[in-house]
């Protein structure tokens, strides 16, 4: 499925996570909305790993995104197929475009993500495809609380 179709499926709702999701520093005092850029990654995982996927998120990715300055928003995996068991959708932000570049090389750099990732791995690789797309608000876009 190609990914503009995939985008389209998806109902304009599931996107918006139930908590917080811009944090008041987000905003200038002037009400404009800052340089934070939001990046949706859509995980293709091969057929039967997506658990294990979970599990690496779950119990190390999502700390070490923080810990090089990428804030977790939300994480889905989809109800229906052809999606369904094999894909993971997650947003995440970053303080400006440049600093997603930078955030993502100290990660990728980091010995214990490449341990994880390794051990993660020991039975074949998990992730078939990622798609990553970068977005930023719309000066029309409802506060997100």
């Amino acid at each position: 499925m190609k990914r503009r179709t995939l985008l389209q499926s998806l109902p304009a709702a599931a996107l918006l996570p139930a908590g917080n999701w811009l944090s008041s520093q987000e905003k200038a005092a002037s009400g404009q909305i800052s340089a934070t850029v939001y990046e949706l990654r859509v995980y293709h995982t091969f057929e039967g790993k997506l658990d294990d996927l979970l599990r690496r998120f779950r119990d190390h990715t999502m700390k070490l995104f923080e810990k090089h300055g990428i804030r977790n928003v939300a994480y889905w995996t989809p109800l229906d197929e052809p999606l369904k068991g094999r894909t993971l959708f997650y947003i995440l932000a970053h303080p400006s475009r440049e600093a997603a570049t930078a955030n993502w090389t100290a990660f990728r750099d980091d010995p214990e993500w490449i341990a994880v990732r390794d051990k993660s791995e020991a039975n074949g690789k998990i992730v078939e495809k990622v798609d990553s797309t970068f977005l930023t608000l719309t000066d029309f876009s409802p506060p997100l609380h």
